[in-house]
């Protein structure tokens, strides 16, 4: 089989950047591999940050000329990508940005117009892997399990901490996965009321205090207690869990050091309802990853639950970029890339819509 080689676009809900990996992906002997050349992330300005953060309260007009634009601008820093590491592409593959997730009312939208993106960078485009999903009566996410399933069914579970956490296991012959809850959507919030996009490392988490009623109160969200198949996005976030971040009268250390405690808490209580009686290994990937006090929080509270595998930073941070290059490349094989038993939709599809530049 041919090695094909992908950009992957990536921009979650965590709202600190795109994210581009230059992927070279092939198969052999039944079992498909990939290798991470290039990468590059490019974090938001303020201006940026905040027009995600809002779009999901623009008039459908200006959603609409928000998602041209937003295609455009993704097209252009591809381009540069292209032009500044000398790359050979066979093709983009784009999340885009998701402004509104409402499975619940058959929608999911995610701006990046895959046509502004195909022409300003020159590039065939293949993006829009949710919608489908979600016409098929599924969630539309989690998406990341097929690359689970695919590049690393070794390891018992497979969690990823973005702007959502989510978690993906095989449970009776099925690969599954949902999100959990909360991740650094939550601690990023915090940190922007001052004035800095993140708690690098965890530090300022670190110093501060448990807040045991604002902890019970986030442990308490009727999302946790759903059965899967399930997702949530940013709609939930600002109307169940803001206004317990902002009730509470704390320092800002302190809030981050509970919210921390209330994702451990929440991502353990999944583990340790579906681990094997044998030992088992979580792999941990996405921006989370990357917070040293989350991580020894989730070791402590997983006990001997499972044994924690941190790969190299690379990995951690475009894990996410580099599945939706693989699924770029299952579409136009046309395999399928989206997993009914993930998302609760009628059937496995090959979803993406193709793109190619005028």
């Amino acid at each position: 089989m041919k090695q094909y080689k992908v950009i992957g676009l990536m921009s979650g809900t965590s709202l600190d950047g795109l994210d581009l990996a230059y992927c070279h992906i092939w198969k052999t002997d039944k079992q498909w591999a990939f290798d991470i050349v290039e990468t590059k992330s490019i974090s938001y300005d303020e201006d940026m940050r905040n027009r995600l953060k809002n779009s999901i309260f623009l008039s459908a007009d200006d959603l609409l000329k928000f998602n041209n634009n937003y295609g455009t601008w993704l097209g252009e820093e591809t381009k540069k990508f292209i032009q500044e590491k000398q790359l050979s592409v066979d093709f983009i593959a784009s999340h885009g940005h998701t402004t509104h997730h409402q499975p619940e009312n058959g929608l999911t939208y995610q701006i990046g117009s895959g046509q502004h993106l195909a022409n300003s960078c020159g590039y065939k485009v293949v993006c829009d892997f949710r919608s489908n999903d979600v016409a098929l009566g599924g969630q539309g996410a989690p998406l990341v399990p097929i690359g689970d399933q695919l590049f690393f069914n070794t390891y018992d579970f497979c969690l990823n901490l973005g702007g959502i956490s989510n978690i993906s296991f095989v449970h009776e012959g099925n690969r599954i996965a949902y999100d959990v809850g909360l991740a650094n959507m939550i601690l990023n919030y915090i940190t922007q009321k001052i004035g800095m996009a993140y708690d690098k490392g965890g530090e300022q988490a670190r110093q501060g205090q448990l807040i045991p009623k604002m902890l019970k109160a986030l442990n308490d969200l009727a999302y946790y207690q759903l059965p899967f198949p399930k997702s949530t996005g940013y709609e939930w976030f600002v109307d169940k869990v803001i206004p317990i971040v902002d009730a509470t009268e704390a320092s800002n250390s302190d809030l981050l050091h509970t919210s921390i405690h209330h994702i451990c808490e929440q991502v353990v209580t999944q583990i340790k309802l579906h681990a094997k009686a044998k030992e088992n290994v979580l792999f941990v990937t996405g921006g989370g990853a990357l917070n040293t006090f989350m991580m020894e929080v989730l070791q402590e509270k997983l006990g001997n639950a499972a044994s924690m595998v941190l790969t190299p930073p690379t990995l951690i941070e475009f894990k996410e970029a580099l599945v939706f290059a693989l699924m770029g490349v299952l579409r136009l094989e046309e395999k399928n890339n989206v997993l009914s038993s993930v998302t609760g939709a009628s059937r496995d599809s090959s979803s993406g819509v193709v793109f190619l530049p005028f």
